[in-house]
């Protein structure tokens, strides 16, 4: 590890110049003292760098050195694919492995392409999780990616909403939707059948072990196609109720926030706006109790219309309401 770290260290000061010991330490996930001994290293094996006193001072190499030790290794080359997800990077345990890798890229490339990967690096960022959502604790994610990538069992205790169940799990792949991390596994135990493919929230893992008995994946799986058929099968398993609802031009703008392709959907099959600007559509919605939540989401921007059952669900909501903030006197 330390020599990946001297690695790293080197490629720092080739890339971006004069650097300070915080500002290496930060990049490296190391302690300042760490950065000084790693400095002393370097000099001691014959890499010329040198250090520059004062307030605008720092670490830089010699004019004109630069070394071309930029092989990649599997592991390095693998996290390419991850660099535009810097969070979830870290919590699979690549923070430092990426870091290298991007490095490496960087030295190897011509001075012009490396300043157009700066200035791209610079203007665009991904950020995957939701807004005002803290991340869910996933303490079992980096032994889940280990056993995904050497195709290893996993034997789990996984909470579901009716209780604690144990299974054996064989690992195909994470996927990161929402902010929330999930395996796609193969799956045995009670009730499950085997060669099952099955989805697994990561944080409701209570324990992993990891056996020595390895599996084949299956031929042609496809996990990207995988996720998009079971996306699509739980969304129209969930919405399989229909509203009639009335919009104000503030509603029609929350629409698709929070309802996502169904509320989309409906305001592209919308009736003409009356003089006010509300619009009457049909929303494909979940359970009563789901839809009467969501739909007060709305506010006073909305009206439901139909179907009975669910306008009179909302009408005993909003009185329930208004009942526990009386008028002030």
């Amino acid at each position: 590890m330390r020599a990946d770290r001297l690695l790293s260290l080197l490629l720092l000061l080739q890339n971006r110049g004069r650097m300070t010991a915080p500002e290496l330490a930060a990049a490296l996930d190391v302690s300042v003292r760490t950065v000084y001994r790693d400095i002393e290293a370097l000099g001691a094996s014959g890499v010329p760098v040198t250090a520059d006193r004062g307030p605008s001072g720092g670490y830089r190499l010699m004019a004109g050195y630069r070394t071309r030790l930029t092989g990649l290794t599997d592991t390095e080359a693998g996290s390419l694919f991850l660099s535009g997800l810097p969070g979830p990077v870290r919590e699979l345990g690549l923070g430092a492995v990426l870091t290298t890798a991007q490095l490496k890229v960087q030295a190897s490339l011509p001075a012009a392409l490396a300043e157009h990967s700066r200035r791209v690096q610079d203007r665009f960022h991904l950020d995957a999780p939701g807004w005002f959502r803290d991340a869910e604790p996933v303490p079992h994610l980096p032994q889940v990616a280990r056993a995904v990538w050497e195709q290893r069992v996993l034997r789990v205790r996984y909470r579901r909403w009716r209780g604690e169940v144990l299974r054996e799990l064989r690992p195909l792949g994470i996927v990161l939707k929402g902010g929330i991390w999930y395996a796609v596994a193969v799956a045995s135990g009670e009730g499950d059948g085997d060669d099952a493919v099955r989805t697994y929230r990561i944080s409701r893992l209570l324990e992993a072990e990891t056996a020595e008995e390895t599996f084949d994946r299956p031929t042609g799986f496809d996990l990207p196609a995988y996720w998009e058929a079971s996306a699509r099968r739980l969304e129209a398993m969930l919405r399989q109720d229909v509203a009639r609802v009335r919009l104000s031009p503030q509603g029609q703008r929350l629409l698709p926030a929070k309802f996502g392709t169904s509320g989309e959907q409906a305001l592209d099959d919308a009736g003409p706006a009356d003089e006010a600007g509300w619009v009457e559509v049909e929303l494909a919605v979940e359970s009563q109790p789901v839809a009467v939540s969501d739909l007060l989401s709305l506010g006073a921007e909305t009206e439901v219309l139909g179907p009975p059952a669910l306008r009179k669900a909302v009408i005993e909501a909003v009185r329930a309401l208004a009942a526990r903030y009386p008028p002030a006197v």
